[in-house]
């Protein structure tokens, strides 16, 4: 955590471990509750293993957001390693309360403290966060990494196909009308972060047509601009493989000779989606 700007987001963004070290960024988990135990998640917590098998099991799975006081932890372990600002960047407002703790946190800051809502969950948030790390390393300021991480998360698309839409209807985080009607005619969803919120983007009726359109949306998100582009999964990482496969081949020129990231969603993320999601996100270099 050198220079005068430290970065803290949250679990969510996904960030590596290793990636999250080398650029000196602070990650503040969520928790996870499975049945009556609490687990932040990570590595050594809540997995999505953990979590699919749960789900599968009908087994009570919620998630909180972490706590005011959690996050002030973190900002002044900064200001203690010398930073003089911290940039908060967090998953949208619109889905968990992280944001809302940011900003009781900063308040109660020794240092200034900016939060900042991304408006996207999981990779989309994470390359946000790169977004203004890059800037930094530059010598840039906390407001031109601020408005670099704006920036991208805004350009970015997150796409994501579920087998069922049962698992956003019981977290909340879509309408319980939108679950039955999903339901009652069997088909498959195709969803997008739409100003910070879930919203269906298309719906398709077999699992094999959902995924190439999903793919076929993706490479038009694309366009001809380049773009870094990951592939989230829980408990598919088959189809995800396949999926990453042939964008990596489609999406060639965009990527630059960077490749296709294909990994599970987060445990909190995968919470509310279930076992078989699959998600895209492409998110333009240069915004």
């Amino acid at each position: 955590m050198s220079g005068p700007v430290a970065i803290v987001t949250d679990s969510t963004a996904t960030l590596p471990p290793e990636v999250a070290a080398e650029r000196g960024i602070v990650v503040v988990p969520l928790q996870v509750v499975i049945g009556a135990q609490v687990h932040d998640e990570g590595s050594d917590g809540a997995t999505p293993e953990l979590v699919a098998a749960a789900l599968k099991e009908w087994t009570p799975v919620s998630t909180s957001r972490p706590t005011p006081a959690a996050l002030l932890e973190a900002y002044e372990a900064a200001a203690a390693a010398g930073a003089q600002e911290v940039v908060s960047i967090h998953l949208s407002g619109e889905m968990s309360g992280t944001f809302e703790s940011a900003q009781l946190a900063a308040r109660d800051a020794s240092i200034p403290v900016h939060p900042l809502d991304s408006r996207q969950v999981g990779v989309a948030t994470g390359y946000a966060v790169l977004a203004a790390a890059d800037v930094l390393d530059a010598g840039g300021t906390a407001e031109e990494a601020l408005a670099a991480a704006t920036a991208r998360a805004t350009a970015s698309s997150s796409l994501f196909y579920v087998d069922t839409l049962e698992y956003l209807r019981r977290g909340g985080r879509i309408g319980a009308a939108a679950a039955l009607f999903g339901g009652a005619l069997a088909v498959k969803p195709l969803l997008e972060i739409r100003d910070g919120k879930v919203a269906t983007l298309e719906k398709v009726r077999t699992a094999a047509r959902a995924l190439a359109r999903l793919e076929e949306l993706a490479v038009a998100k694309a366009g001809d601009r380049p773009v870094d582009v990951c592939v989230a999964h829980l408990a598919s990482p088959d189809r995800a493989g396949e999926l990453a496969s042939k964008l990596s081949s489609r999406l060639a020129d965009n990527l630059e000779g960077r490749d296709v990231w294909c990994g599970e969603l987060g445990a909190v993320l995968g919470a509310h989606v279930g076992p078989g999601m699959l998600a895209v996100c492409v998110a333009p270099r240069s915004c």
